[in-house]
């Protein structure tokens, strides 16, 4: 497969204009940004509940804001680099660079600063720990990613998805100044549920990354295969997340629920192996969603509970 690379005499924008404050905003993809600091957030807390000492209010505002910083930052470089291919799909031809709303350099600059401020603020402000995990983040996603594996390989969201997997071990490092198994078996959930997560948008999307020349799993090996490693990353996920309880991590709520969540899940993956249409693709990418959100505000719920000594 011929792999398309990033360059001006493929860029064609769609529209002129000046840029505004929403498209420097949609540049940060924001929708991504509010996921990365729910699960940041759960990370500082479920530290806290853990019986490390809680930091100041003011420091886990501040520490959010990094997390979002540096995910606007990440977002930002990945629309410069991916200009070409993002004029060419009709989920991304809209975004504020192939559109031409904004230059550019102007995206590539706005994303460096956005790194070098979240980076150096999270250093300053709460430690240097938290924030090396956080510019290996940034550096693993538009690096790693974005200009290595995103091109070259169907393993392109397996290997690259560890960059989102990093914002609850980053509110974890924030609060403890280290790394623990408790935030690494957070980083693996995330990491195990971004394969079936982005596969199923890949599975209705196909023709546009294939057209794009990026080699997605079903465009790649097919879309038969691409739903059986749907399935084993799904039970993976399932399996990681009740490693909490059984390491005495977590309580009854959150076993129970985790358990459910994971059935449902499963559910829907093997709907899609059943059925050849978009319908349970679509399905699934949009429960993955709500199952993540759940399973972390569930194990939050849990955590203090257990901490108050309400649950065993």
């Amino acid at each position: 497969m011929t792999v398309a690379q990033p360059s001006d005499s493929v860029f064609i924008p769609s529209a002129v204009g000046s840029s505004t404050v929403g498209d420097y905003i949609t540049l940060m993809k924001p929708g991504v940004m509010t996921l990365v600091v729910f699960t940041g957030l759960a990370g500082m807390l479920l530290a806290q509940t853990a019986g490390y000492e809680p930091i100041h209010w003011f420091q886990q505002i501040l520490t959010l804001m990094c997390i979002a910083l540096a995910s606007g930052a990440g977002g930002a470089i990945n629309m410069w680099y991916d200009r070409d291919i993002d004029a060419v799909m009709a989920r991304t031809i809209r975004r504020p660079v192939p559109s031409g709303r904004i230059a550019p350099d102007d995206a590539l600059a706005f994303g460096l600063f956005l790194s070098a401020a979240s980076v150096m603020l999270m250093g300053l402000a709460l430690n240097w720990v938290a924030a090396g995990i956080l510019a290996g983040a940034i550096a693993f996603y538009v690096v790693i990613y974005t200009m290595w594996l995103k091109r070259r390989t169907p393993q392109n969201i397996v290997i690259g998805g560890a960059a989102g997997a990093f914002p609850p071990m980053i509110g974890w490092a924030a609060v403890t100044g280290d790394v623990s198994l408790q935030s690494v078996i957070l980083f693996m959930i995330i990491f195990l549920w971004t394969p079936p997560h982005f596969w199923a948008l890949a599975l209705y999307r196909n023709g546009d990354y294939a057209r794009a020349g990026v080699p997605m799993m079903p465009v790649v090996v097919g879309k038969p295969r691409t739903k059986n490693q749907m399935i084993v990353y799904t039970w993976l996920l399932v399996a990681c997340t009740l490693a909490l309880p059984a390491l005495h991590m977590a309580g009854v709520l959150y076993t129970a629920c985790a358990a459910l969540l994971g059935a449902g899940f499963l559910y829907h993956v093997y709907q899609v192996k059943r059925d050849d249409s978009d319908k349970w693709p679509r399905k699934t990418f949009g429960f993955s969603i709500y199952y993540l959100f759940m399973l972390y505000t569930v194990m939050m719920i849990d955590g203090w509970l257990v901490q108050q000594h309400i649950l065993p």
